[in-house]
């Protein structure tokens, strides 16, 4: 299965995204972000999509759906809103159903990577 982050500004929550890519095992690891996020550094590789988080909703909604449209193998894919604010959550999440994909929510706690 794949999995794909939002990295938004704050680099505290780019810790649950980094433990989630180490301590998962993932087809592919796509990660979203701002130019800030560029800074985002990881040893397993992941693909990186840069966008403008400071769009409207609906355009970021339409930004998201292009950029990813086409990148995964599956139907359904893993999904991690740790980091980032409620505009940019549903505007990722709109653009996967609409792609369509399924999203299965993931979190990282002290047991282990938690399917939410």
């Amino acid at each position: 299965m794949e999995l794909v982050a939002l990295l938004s500004s704050g680099k505290g929550s780019w810790a649950q995204v980094s433990g989630l890519m180490k301590q998962g095992t993932w087809d592919k690891i796509i990660l979203i972000g701002d130019d800030f996020a560029k800074q985002f550094s990881h040893e397993k590789p992941f693909e990186f999509i840069q966008v403008n988080l400071t769009q409207r909703i609906k355009d970021l909604r339409d930004n998201f759906k292009e950029k990813l449209k086409g990148k995964f193998e599956g139907m359904e894919v893993a999904v991690s809103l740790a980091s980032g604010e409620g505009k940019e959550h549903m505007a990722l999440v709109s653009a996967l159903i609409n792609l369509p994909m399924g999203v299965r929510f993931v979190a990282l706690t002290k047991e282990g990577i938690l399917d939410l």
